[in-house]
């Protein structure tokens, strides 16, 4: 077995349940995700990730312009973020079906948290700017916190790489910084 491996980009891990993958190639035809590849990023995570970032900040501006279509653009901003809301549940679904060591109880668990996420989501669409901001926000940061808490409880099976948590804590950072600007600035 290969020696542990401290990863500096996911402190909340300890030591002893880090394996040491090898480095991945964003380059390389046919990208593969090792177990807990320690610092490097996937090339085509990485455009896809700060990619979907995009209509957030566009969106955001928008809202925020006060123009004419800033009404427009905040709501479209709130549909984004419902919908990308409701995708990042997918992965305690995905992580449920595919580790077949994981207790039921535990499976269950995250098959049933996997649906929280668009079930805080939809009614966002449903009030005004304001509560809608909050619920969105909210479920950004209490799907984070659950992804910390999945991250925890599978290290020793190595489910997911080292660079997971940070990225999604800054994709959530981003988003719920759109979600407020668009939400609260600018006429609502």
């Amino acid at each position: 077995m290969d020696e542990p491996l401290s990863s500096p980009t996911n402190p909340d891990l300890p030591a002893d349940t880090q394996v040491q993958a090898p480095p991945v190639d964003s380059a390389a035809a046919g990208e593969s995700l090792p177990p807990n590849a320690p610092d490097r990023l996937p090339g085509s995570v990485a455009w896809l990730g700060y990619g979907g970032l995009a209509p957030f900040l566009a969106l955001a501006a928008g809202a925020v312009a006060a123009g004419m279509h800033a009404d427009f653009c905040r709501a479209a901003l709130f549909s984004y973020a419902a919908v990308i809301l409701s995708f990042v549940g997918a992965l305690h679904w995905g992580i449920a079906l595919a580790a077949p060591q994981m207790e039921a109880r535990q499976r269950a668990g995250l098959f049933g948290w996997s649906v929280v996420p668009a079930l805080v989501a939809w009614p966002a669409l449903l009030v005004y700017a304001e509560p809608a901001t909050f619920i969105l926000m909210g479920g950004f940061i209490a799907h984070y916190w659950q992804d910390v808490r999945l991250v925890r409880k599978t290290a020793a099976q190595s489910l997911l790489p080292g660079w997971y948590l940070p990225l999604r804590l800054q994709l959530t950072v981003v988003a719920c910084i759109c979600i407020a600007a668009g939400g609260l600035g600018g006429s609502a």
